[in-house]
């Protein structure tokens, strides 16, 4: 998860997320159409280390029962889960051939877009070799002139960011 050095740093970044996220789903489904990877997009809730099991297992049950339930029980499950912590989602891409798996964090890579060198151990960037941030550092060579998003620029990270994902799959199947 990034460490956001300041609201304009946050501001800047929340312009980039959504149009990196679509692209990058995209750029991963033309991979996928010529290679011989099959990927399977999973749904992974992260908790926060204090939330309890008990706690995580009242919020899926709950989560579960909300999808089959009359409108009136759906009300009082929805209350009870806005008085309750939820899960951040992390999407994963599960990328197999043979009997190789690959799990891909997919938020990381839209933070491998979005973010200067992003650390996802970390959750900061470096501009440089020798200057390490209290943060992320945007990606300013995403934006125009103007501050707005430079689509083409997006474009052609996102590609650049998905290729490596492939170049770096297991070879020799």
């Amino acid at each position: 998860m990034p460490k956001f050095q300041d609201i304009t740093t946050w501001q800047k970044a929340e312009k980039l997320m959504q149009p990196s996220f679509i692209r990058l789903i995209d750029n991963l489904r033309k991979q996928l159409e010529q290679s011989s990877w099959k990927g399977t997009y999973i749904d992974t809730p992260i908790w926060s280390s204090d939330i309890s099991e008990e706690t995580k297992f009242m919020v899926t049950q709950l989560q579960a029962e909300l999808k089959t339930a009359s409108p009136a029980r759906a009300d009082e499950i929805e209350q009870a889960l806005s008085e309750l912590p939820s899960p951040f989602p992390s999407y994963q891409l599960c990328l197999e051939h043979g009997e190789h798996r690959v799990m891909v964090d997919l938020w990381d890579l839209c933070y491998q877009i979005c973010f200067h060198n992003y650390d996802s151990a970390s959750g900061t960037s470096h501009i440089s070799a020798d200057v390490d941030q209290d943060g992320v550092a945007v990606d300013t060579s995403l934006f125009d002139a103007t501050g707005e998003v430079d689509w083409t620029g997006l474009d052609d990270k996102t590609r650049r960011v998905v290729e490596q994902v492939f170049a770096d799959l297991p070879t020799g199947i």
